[in-house]
């Protein structure tokens, strides 16, 4: 496809006005319908992706759930990546593999239903069968029974150290046995999990809608209730926020971010590092001298210069710093392949190049990536396309090279299921394909490893085997960009880790 065009700042895209009017019309009469009281107390937000799986938990549709105060499992993070209690009150090792979780007491689903230990160990199984498995479950197996009202006992494959950090990501979140259909094949969050929003209803790709969880075992919400738009156009969520369409826009675009003025930008550190994968089974990048040519080709600080305008980190490695402990333990990437010659690269066939445009940046950034290989020699075909409707390719690895922002945390705290999920035979989000003994026995390693510091070595010593594969080539490391006006909303998360953003003390005024 033609190169994208990088539009002028103040201009928005006729499809993108569209939208935008559609949410905005939709958004002013939300609170006119039954069941959405509260008026202009409730929350207006523009999210940037629309759901890909029918909120199913067990793919990224879970973040969303997360995100929006919905769903919860038995532990929650702190600011340091630490387990907290959330639906288990405690838990204690017992041997190796074993471990017992305390379920919170006097608490009941959406749907009116109680938590007990047999839901927990019900929703829990759920994940551990679900096809394909939840990316958190990559590098584990486990097996959850009840053992009394209150007492899960929960046992892994292998010795789990990560076990109370693994439970707090929202695709192993409690559900009640409503949530499950027949056999277990759907699984339905809406009015069945124990957040402190409900959803009460979503409506395909454009929008949900929220209610308080007046049964919620913590304290309440603070504001009635939520009206979501999934708006994929980052100038459309930006421009909603300008003319107060909407109170709160995920992912402003950094080309909007000084338009907007800091009164409505709220810039903070990330773990996410956008990267560029290189599909390692087929095609011109099955050959790792092709890999490491388009590796030497990738200038990460034109990137941070002229696509993030300085609002973003030159790559340095997977993990960036919003891992703060990784560069002092870094080592030089291991096994790399030298590059194979310009005359070489030039009578390869054309590479599919793919990104999406959930992520205002990417398109632009996919246009550079392209000139910096083109100048190699490679000759290059772009494809961009939202986010929901490129996945499924890209996990089956139909393109050549796909660009993709990753949070390196987000399944764990610990970056151990990041790289078992990502880079091993086995991983569920395997979009380079990638299958090398040297990785998948770095990654192990990691992954038995109780010791904080030792894991960490450990997982750096991965990162050079993943690096020396030239599977993955880093670009650049992100800083988050999320909207709201200060002055008018309160309680918005900014979480480097993107679990959280309307909490229960998310509210206007």
């Amino acid at each position: 496809m033609p190169s994208p065009r990088r539009l002028p700042r103040t201009a928005l895209p006729l499809a993108a006005a569209a939208l935008l009017a559609t949410a905005a019309t939709a958004c002013t009469s939300s609170g006119e319908g039954a069941g959405s009281g509260g008026g202009d107390q409730r929350l207006k937000v523009a999210l940037a992706f629309p759901p890909a799986q029918a909120m199913s938990p067990y793919g990224d549709d879970a973040v969303t759930l997360s995100r929006l105060a919905v769903v919860e499992g038995l532990t929650r993070l702190d600011g340091n990546g630490e387990a907290k209690p959330a639906l288990a009150t405690a838990w204690k090792r017992d041997g190796d593999r074993a471990w017992e979780f305390t379920v919170r007491g006097n608490t009941v689903f959406q749907d009116g239903s109680k938590l007990d230990a047999a839901a927990v160990a019900r929703s829990l199984t759920a994940a551990q069968k679900a096809s394909p498995k939840p990316r958190v479950l990559s590098d584990t197996a486990l097996a959850a029974t009840a053992e009394g009202a209150d007492t899960v006992r929960i046992t892994t494959k292998d010795a789990d150290p990560l076990l109370p950090q693994r439970l707090a990501n929202p695709s192993l979140s409690i559900l009640s046995a409503a949530a499950y259909g027949k056999g277990g094949a759907q699984v339905n969050p809406a009015g069945h999990a124990t957040g402190p929003f409900t959803l009460a209803e979503v409506n395909g790709a454009v929008s949900a809608t929220l209610e308080r969880n007046d049964t919620y075992w913590g304290a309440k919400a603070k504001a009635p209730g939520a009206d979501v738009k999934f708006v994929a156009d980052g100038t459309a969520r930006a421009n909603a926020l300008r003319t107060k369409d909407v109170d709160i826009a995920e992912y402003v675009p950094i080309s909007q971010a000084s338009l907007l003025g800091d009164g409505l930008v709220h810039e903070f550190p990330s773990a996410r590092t956008n990267g560029l994968s290189l599909n390692t089974e087929r095609g011109v990048f099955a050959d790792p001298a092709m890999r490491a040519a388009a590796r030497e080709a990738i200038d990460s600080k034109a990137l941070v210069d002229g696509v993030y305008e300085g609002r973003a980190d030159t790559a340095q490695g997977l993990l960036g710093p919003g891992v703060p402990w990784a560069a002092d333990l870094r080592t030089a990437p291991t096994g790399r392949a030298k590059g194979a010659a310009p005359a070489e690269v030039e009578k390869t066939q054309q590479i599919v190049l793919a990104t999406y445009t959930n992520r205002p940046e990417l398109p632009e950034v996919a246009t550079v990536v392209q000139q910096q290989l083109e100048k190699r020699g490679f000759t290059v075909k772009q494809v961009v396309r939202d986010y929901a409707q490129m996945e499924a390719d890209a996990l089956a690895g139909k393109y050549d090279a796909f660009i993709q922002a990753r949070n390196t945390l987000l399944d764990t705290a610990d970056p151990i299921s990041y790289l078992a999920s990502d880079f091993t035979c086995d991983g569920s989000f395997n979009i380079t394909q990638l299958c090398a003994k040297p990785v998948d026995t770095a990654v192990d390693k990691a992954s038995a490893l109780a010791g904080t510091d030792a894991r960490h070595r450990a997982e750096m010593t991965a990162e050079a085997a993943i690096l020396g594969s030239d599977a993955l080539v880093p670009l650049v490391h992100e800083r988050f960009v999320q909207g709201y006006d200060e002055t008018r909303v309160q309680g918005v998360a900014l979480d480097p880790m993107e679990r959280t953003l309307i909490t229960a003390d998310t509210r206007i005024g």
